[in-house]
């Protein structure tokens, strides 16, 4: 099961597996915590979430670019993942709305100089016919860790401890072992630097990798907030009490699906893999439109859950197909910022077309543009080059 798999890449799954473990254990209580406990509205909830995500989304292109021009990877990924460690559990010091933003926007700015040095350390150490797999095992661990921090949190809370602010201070344990695993057991991977002024001040990226990230942006466009399903399946009978069992189900299929995905891609191609995932989250997007019944969300977010896992790793894969040793960096900067930058408007357009609209116009709009997107990569973009195999890196 885990041949392939390179010691750097399943110490970088397990960092990323307690990461989530220690961010879901905050995050899902965060929202209650600053409209209730602090006295915020809905709308500084929105600032503070916004701010947060644009901003990662900004810090993982500049990382990207700036980790191809060091010699070592590892140490933007040991300041990221340290900086959030150590910042998010000071939420439980938060006295005011706006001590949350600073902790958030610190958190996110660990997360923004982490995420894509992180993808290149992995692509640096994987053999080129075990990409797809690589990068599947890291996406698991990671969707494990979303399983395990909300559940760790309910648990604590049922049983031992009543104060949030604990279970924020808590959260802080799960951070600590993922930095420590960093700094003992990840070994950075020599890659090649960019030479000459050309290679020093592009700021775009060349041939291949820019057609993928323009359709995948227009993919993204219509890759609205999950925020929206869990609203759609409130509105078809799924209680309050059930979300969170829908939510974990959600995960399970996503962590379930990542890897055998990923395997597949290395065998049949990537573009096929991708292509078929964005053809399942067109068919989701339809079946929500149409979903009449709460049997009809559980199957339809099962059914959701596995455009993540043909999907998430494998577009990682490919992207790494097409780039350049010495340009993988700046390649994961511009495929972490093309996605993050297309997420804001996508659900901004996407509720307001829910809002002037209905919801089956919103899902019928997400559903037409990722067949678009699926055309466009079918039609035009070139098939990954056949990987060969080398011998896998520490």
């Amino acid at each position: 099961m885990f041949s392939g798999i390179s010691g750097n890449v399943l110490i970088l799954g397990l960092v990323s597996l307690l990461t989530d473990v220690s961010s879901e254990m905050i995050y899902p209580l965060l929202p209650l915590f600053v409209t209730t406990v602090l006295g915020a509205g809905p709308a500084f909830l929105g600032v503070i979430e916004g701010t947060a995500e644009s901003t990662a989304a900004l810090l993982k292109l500049v990382s990207g670019i700036a980790c191809d021009r060091i010699r070592g990877r590892k140490g933007l990924v040991l300041v990221g993942y340290g900086l959030s460690s150590l910042s998010r559990p000071l939420i439980a010091l938060a006295g005011s709305p706006l001590a949350v933003l600073v902790v958030r926007f610190s958190d996110r700015v660990g997360k923004g100089v982490r995420t894509s040095p992180r993808d290149a350390l992995i692509a640096d150490s994987t053999d080129p016919a075990m990409r797809g797999k690589a990068f599947g095992f890291h996406r698991s661990l990671d969707h494990a860790g979303a399983i395990v921090g909300p559940l760790l949190a309910t648990a604590l809370m049922a049983w031992f401890v009543t104060d949030v602010r604990t279970i924020f201070w808590l959260a802080a344990l799960p951070g600590i072992l993922a930095v420590a695993l960093i700094i003992l057991k990840v070994r950075d991977i020599p890659h090649e630097i960019p030479v000459g002024t050309g290679a020093a001040m592009r700021m775009a990226p060349a041939g291949n990798i820019r057609g993928f990230l323009l359709i995948l942006l227009l993919f993204t466009l219509g890759n609205s907030s999950d925020a929206f399903l869990l609203l759609r399946a409130g509105q078809l009978g799924v209680t309050p009490a059930r979300i969170p069992l829908l939510w974990t189900f959600f995960h399970i299929v996503k962590m379930s699906s990542a890897m055998p995905f990923g395997t597949l891609s290395d065998r049949i191609g990537r573009r096929r893999v991708i292509v078929a995932g964005w053809a399942v989250y067109a068919l989701a997007y339809a079946g929500f439109a149409l979903a009449t019944s709460e049997l009809h969300i559980w199957l339809l977010f099962a059914w959701y859950g596995l455009f993540y896992g043909m999907t998430e790793g494998v577009e990682k894969a490919y992207l790494t197909d097409l780039a350049k040793p010495a340009e993988r960096g700046s390649a994961f900067g511009w495929y972490n910022f093309a996605v993050g930058v297309g997420a804001l408007p996508a659900s901004l357009l996407f509720g307001m077309i829910w809002q002037k609209a209905s919801p089956q116009a919103a899902f019928s709009f997400g559903a037409g543009l990722a067949c678009l997107a699926a055309l466009l990569l079918l039609a035009w973009a070139p098939s990954s080059p056949a990987p060969k195999t080398t011998t896998p890196e520490p």
